[in-house]
């Protein structure tokens, strides 16, 4: 069973390799017609990687911050509401950076960098 798995997988990224330079060749068909710049490309793939990076650590902080309330209110049991409110702060906050993010990402989407 395991073995069948491991060919599945391997066939499946066989699969990917062959047909990936299918596709670009047709991105970059439509990147030559529109006549888009490489700096707009770059700014487009950095905003996507900045995203990706932001919403991620932005979770792993807000699962820290409520194991860490959790561990608290469990510990102490009277400072609850204290401890929760704090909590919602520092989870608005870290929510917040991830909106600054996407807001930043979709400015470098839409509007043209640097007068490309």
């Amino acid at each position: 069973m395991n073995k069948r798995l491991m060919f599945g997988v391997l066939v499946a990224i066989a699969a990917v390799a062959t047909t990936s330079p299918v596709f670009a060749q047709a991105a970059e068909a439509a990147h030559a017609a529109t006549g888009n710049s490489a700096v707009a490309m770059w700014s487009i793939i950095t905003a996507g990687f900045a995203l990706a990076i932001a919403a991620g650590l932005g979770a792993l902080g807000q699962g820290k911050a409520i194991a860490s309330a959790t561990e608290a209110i469990a510990r102490n049991p009277s400072a609850a509401g204290e401890i929760r409110g704090v909590l919602i702060l520092g989870l608005v906050l870290i929510e917040s950076l991830s909106i600054y993010v996407l807001l930043i990402s979709l400015i470098l989407f839409f509007l043209k960098p640097f007068g490309a």
